[in-house]
């Protein structure tokens, strides 16, 4: 296994090829492990489905469902209904993909610019979509032209820095989690061994052998850097998503 300048990890699995050496990366191999996870998790839930009498599990799916529809018509009204699942992959895909980092030290793949990317990418193209659907093409390319024309430049760079800035903000906040709680926890170890190393024997061992300091602070810090940042953010990305595609349907 390698390591490359970004800090994501990559396996090798052929290194001599026609093409060269075929990697794969951590970010893939999680990625999907995320997909895996979710879809155990939709057929955990969807199962054995009942109109009465229904059970724990089902009222939990149900939950889920009735909280996705509503989400998302608040956002886009009911004549976006089709997009129901999309939103709810995207949300469930990002909530797991920046949870997961808590189970062992796993890869994050949102810790990789490029998933959030992707993401972005897949919004840009549903909402210059609905934005040629709504204006026509000739209507589209004019909307770059307003008010005047030498603002075509900065048209074009406002409209690509929709998608790269709901990417980055999502990425950033994730890999500064990550970061953070990197930092925090190798401040800890190297102040333990500092601090009980001052004790002779027995100080030492625990020092160098039981992490104590590494107790209780790394869990109060990874509340917001964890929990609250990788749930709040999924939410502000699939908003963000709604509300663009939503204004990209009507017409200027």
């Amino acid at each position: 296994m390698e390591i490359n300048i970004h800090g994501s990890w990559f396996v090798t699995l052929v290194e001599d090829s026609p093409i060269g050496p075929i990697r794969l990366s951590m970010t893939m191999i999680m990625g999907w492990v995320v997909l895996i996870v979710l879809s155990l998790l939709c057929y955990f839930l969807g199962r054995n489905l009942k109109v009465t009498n229904i059970s724990k599990r089902q009222a939990v799916a149900e939950c889920i469902v009735e909280a996705l529809n509503n989400f998302v018509r608040g956002n886009m009204g009911d004549k976006f209904d089709k997009y129901i699942p999309f939103i709810g992959a995207l949300f469930g895909t990002a909530v797991v993909s920046n949870l997961i980092s808590l189970f062992g030290g796993l890869w994050s793949p949102t810790a990789d610019l490029n998933t959030e990317i992707g993401w972005a990418a897949v919004a840009f193209v549903l909402i210059t979509y609905y934005k040629i659907k709504a204006n026509g093409f000739g209507g589209y390319l004019k909307g770059y032209l307003e008010p005047l024309a030498p603002m075509l430049p900065l048209n074009i760079i406002s409209e690509i820095a929709t998608p790269v800035s709901m990417a980055c903000r999502h990425f950033g906040n994730i890999l500064s989690g990550v970061v953070i709680g990197g930092l925090i926890y190798g401040a800890l170890g190297a102040a333990n061994v500092a601090l009980f190393g001052l004790i002779p024997g027995i100080g030492e061992f625990i020092g160098a052998h039981i992490p104590i300091l590494k107790i209780g602070l790394p869990a109060i810090t990874s509340l917001y850097f964890d929990w609250f940042s990788g749930l709040i953010q999924p939410f502000i990305f699939c908003t963000l998503t709604c509300i663009f595609i939503k204004q990209a349907s009507e017409t200027d």
